[in-house]
């Protein structure tokens, strides 16, 4: 599988973020978006997940399901946790589990693997910023997609946290996944770096 940028162009609120931008990402292999506040590293991100259109150039997606967009095979990561304070926990990973396409029987070991098991019945609105962001992430466990796109995703996150978030992306990448990351700073992973606004 290889997803690819070729000659993108980004335009949002009438201005150019950025033009002229060529990439390629291969299965097994993750890529860290990197640059200035402001240069569009969200920007790019939203475009792969489809959520910003594409002003030039074109996105392609190779060795994925013929009839599925990029946006379909992918998991976005933003910097909304799109929780429901009034939910519980595990009610939160459910419907989102559910509303993927996912298998309710996934959620127990998703909410282990970010380390949430014990607090599945508490409602979201009692979790920390960094419980909440761990929620978010339990996203990625819970239902099989080959392309993370992750803003940022170690923002809110303990050093365990961080660990854990390590772990499930090599476990990703060493079963031919890709990641495509916007960050400020190491993720835990070796990847090679885009650096936007140069």
């Amino acid at each position: 599988m290889q997803l690819s940028a070729d000659n993108l162009t980004c335009e949002r609120g009438g201005r150019t973020v950025f033009t002229g931008l060529s990439f390629a990402v291969s299965g097994g292999e993750a890529l860290a978006i990197t640059g200035r506040n402001g240069a569009g590293k969200s920007s790019l991100l939203r475009m792969l997940a489809g959520l910003v259109r594409v002003a030039g150039g074109r996105l392609t997606l190779s060795g994925g399901e013929a009839e599925a967009t990029i946006a379909e095979q992918a998991h976005y990561l933003g910097h909304q946790d799109a929780l429901k304070s009034s939910l519980s926990v595990r009610e939160n990973l459910a419907f989102w589990t559910g509303y993927l396409g996912g298998s309710g029987q996934a959620v127990p070991a998703a909410l282990e693997a970010v380390g949430l098991g014990p607090l599945a019945s508490l409602p979201a609105a009692y979790l920390s910023a960094g419980q909440r962001r761990r929620l978010s992430i339990a996203r990625l466990a819970a239902v099989q997609r080959p392309i993370w796109l992750l803003d940022e995703p170690t923002s809110a996150l303990d050093a365990p946290s961080q660990e854990r978030l390590a772990g499930l992306m090599r476990t990703h990448l060493d079963t031919g996944g890709i990641i495509v990351a916007a960050t400020h700073g190491p993720i835990g992973l070796d990847a090679r770096e885009l650096r936007l606004g140069q």
